[in-house]
C-alpha cells in the first residue's frame, strides 16, 4: 500500500501516460491522406517520366537505410536503459571501463560504411540522371527571372526563320549545348508573369508543353538571381544559375498537366514563381508550336546573363 493508505500503485499514472502517447502516435501515423498505394512512395508523387523511378528507388532506399539504422540505435538505447537500470536488488555501481577498442572501432567504422554506401548509390544515380547521352528529340531553353518563366522552344518550325546556333538571344548558352540544336531552328517562345493562368486547370503560371515519349533536354539559364526548375511529378529539379548553364534530360511517359515551381528562395515573390507542364501527344505538341507562331511569338527571348569568366574557362577545358 502507498504511504497514505491507498493501494494505488505510483506506476499507474506513468503507464497511463505511456498508453496515451502510444495511442496518439498510432493515430498520427494512420490518420493521414496516404492510401496503401501511396505509402510505398513515402511522400513522393506518382512518377511521370522514364527517369523518375530511379530517383524514387534512391529515395526509398535511403529511407530503408535510415529506418534500419534508427531501429538499431533505438534498440541499443532501450536495451541499455532496461538491462542496466537501477533496481531494488541492484544498487551497486557497474564496473567502469575507460575504453573498449573493439567497440570504439565498431562505432567508427560502421558510420563510415553507411555513408560510403549511400554516397555510392547517390553518385551512381546522379551521374546517370545528369548525363546527356545523345541528341535529344526536343530542346527547351528554360529562362528563369523574377518572378516567372519563359520557354524557348528550340525547334525548326514552319513560319519561323533563323538559326538557334547563331541567335544573339541565345549567346549565354555554351557552344557544347548548341551543337545539338536542330539546323535552321528559328524557334518559338512562350513567356509568363505571376498572374498568368493555365486555361484548362486555372493553375497560376505559364504552361510548358512537352511531347509524350520524346527525350526532352532542358537548358536552364537565368536573367538575374539563382532559381530552381522543379516539375514536381518528374521528381527532378536543378538550379537555374546566372552566368552558369545547367542541363538535364527527361522522357515524359504520361499525358496530363502537372505543377512546377521554383525551389530556390529567390526573393520577395519567390512563392509566385509557379508554372505548369502539359504533356501531350507529339502531334498536339507540334500544333501548339504552330499556334505560337500564328500569335507572332517567333524567334527567342534573351536566354539570360552571359557566361561568367570561370565558366568560359571550364567550357574550354571540357571541349
Amino acid at each position: 500500500m502507498s504511504p497514505n493508505g491507498s493501494d494505488r500503485s505510483p506506476r499507474r499514472p506513468m503507464r497511463r501516460k505511456l498508453l496515451q502517447a502510444l495511442t496518439a502516435g498510432l493515430v498520427l501515423a494512420t490518420a493521414t491522406g496516404c492510401t496503401y498505394e501511396d505509402f510505398p512512395r513515402l511522400g513522393m508523387p506518382t512518377p511521370t517520366t522514364e527517369e523518375a523511378p530511379r530517383i524514387l528507388s534512391l529515395w526509398q532506399g535511403s529511407w530503408a537505410a535510415a529506418l534500419a539504422t534508427g531501429v538499431l540505435v533505438w534498440g541499443l538505447i532501450l536495451w541499455s536503459c532496461f538491462f542496466h537500470r537501477r533496481t531494488r536488488t541492484k544498487v551497486e555501481v557497474p564496473p567502469q571501463n575507460r575504453y573498449n577498442l573493439p567497440i570504439e572501432a565498431l562505432y567508427t567504422m560502421v558510420p563510415l560504411i553507411i555513408v560510403s554506401v549511400l554516397f555510392y548509390f547517390t553518385a551512381r544515380d546522379e551521374s546517370e540522371l545528369l548525363s546527356l547521352k545523345k541528341k535529344p528529340d526536343v530542346t527547351v531553353n528554360v529562362v528563369g527571372f523574377q518572378w516567372s518563366w519563359c520557354f524557348n522552344y528550340v525547334e525548326n518550325v514552319d513560319g519561323s526563320s533563323g538559326d538557334a546556333k547563331t541567335s544573339k538571344e541565345l549567346d549565354g548558352i555554351p557552344d557544347r549545348y548548341k551543337e545539338d540544336f536542330p539546323a535552321n531552328a528559328g524557334g518559338t517562345y512562350d513567356c509568363g508573369v505571376p498572374s498568368t493562368r493555365n486555361p484548362q486547370t486555372n493553375n497560376p503560371g505559364p504552361t510548358l508543353w512537352l511531347p509524350k515519349g520524346k527525350t526532352v533536354r532542358f537548358v536552364l539559364t537565368s536573367r538575374d538571381v539563382i532559381h530552381s526548375f522543379w516539375v514536381v511529378p518528374f521528381l527532378m529539379k536543378q538550379d537555374v544559375i546566372p552566368g552558369h548553364t545547367n542541363a538535364f534530360e527527361v522522357t515524359p511517359n504520361k499525358e496530363g498537366t502537372f505543377l512546377g515551381k521554383c525551389a530556390e528562395l529567390c526573393g520577395v515573390d519567390h512563392s509566385r514563381m509557379l508554372f505548369n507542364v502539359k504533356v501531350v501527344s507529339p502531334e498536339r505538341y507540334e500544333q501548339h508550336l504552330q499556334d505560337l507562331v500564328k500569335k507572332g511569338q517567333t524567334g527567342y527571348v534573351p536566354a539570360g546573363i552571359e557566361q561568367a569568366g570561370h565558366e568560359k574557362n571550364r567550357e574550354t577545358n571540357i571541349l
